[in-house]
């Protein structure tokens, strides 16, 4: 037992390490988080799914996903930038104040936990968990910082035992970060009010711009 121990808390490391850094992902998780726990529950378990399921990949095939990843990463990086702007501009569409009501009109009902401003209603977990696997498949960092950590680690994960137990520490290290996230983001969201909302929801969508074009260059070169 204490012989796999080595490779476990080796993949709880390497999860972390993917899933530790700030990027538009764990802004988008936070948003969510504020918006509905369950949808956010579901986004996290689809984040940690994708790792989970690159460095399976990866712990079998590491030096043939690095190989087959890395000429055609730049486009990779730039169609993933260039959903994440759109989902951006979408957030941020929606993130505004409502109009005041004309005079005499009834005015429209409040949302829930108060105040005048609107947010896009959260999908269903489902629907969550699916779209959050695509997003996070998009970033070809991943599957090469797992082929990079599975290739310089040998035959040391290619055995059955040690391979699952890296991939046991990946996946758990990873989900409970990603659950944290949405602990964090549910109890903002229940603890501040729903103006202030709006404008956390329009920095949080404005860091995923920036972070899609960050990501985005340099471009891919043509020809």
């Amino acid at each position: 037992m204490s012989e796999l121990m080595t490779p476990a808390l080796a993949g709880a490391v390497a999860g972390l390490g993917v899933a530790m850094p700030m990027g538009a992902m764990s802004v988008l998780l936070l948003q969510e988080a504020m918006r509905d726990r369950r949808t956010a529950v579901a986004a996290a378990a689809g984040i940690a799914a994708v790792d989970l399921g690159y460095a399976a990949l990866a712990t079998a095939l590491g030096p043939w996903v690095a190989s087959h990843v890395s000429p055609v990463e730049a486009w990779v990086r730039l169609a993933s930038a260039v959903i994440l702007l759109v989902i951006a501009a979408h957030g941020l569409s929606r993130a505004s104040p409502a109009p005041p009501p004309a005079p005499g009109a009834a005015a429209p009902p409040a949302p829930a936990g108060g105040g005048r401003a609107s947010v896009a209603a959260p999908a269903r977990p489902a629907k969550a968990f699916a779209r959050y696997v695509g997003l996070t498949a998009l970033n070809p960092t991943t599957a090469l910082y797992f082929a990079a950590l599975t290739t310089a680690q040998g035959a040391d994960l290619r055995t059955g035992p040690a391979g699952a137990a890296f991939l046991l520490g990946v996946g758990a290290a990873s989900l409970l970060w990603q659950q944290g996230l949405v602990a964090l983001g549910s109890l903002a969201g229940h603890r501040i009010p729903h103006g202030a909302r709006v404008w956390t929801f329009r920095l949080g969508y404005g860091l995923v711009a920036a972070y899609a074009l960050k990501i985005a260059f340099p471009l891919p070169a043509l020809g």
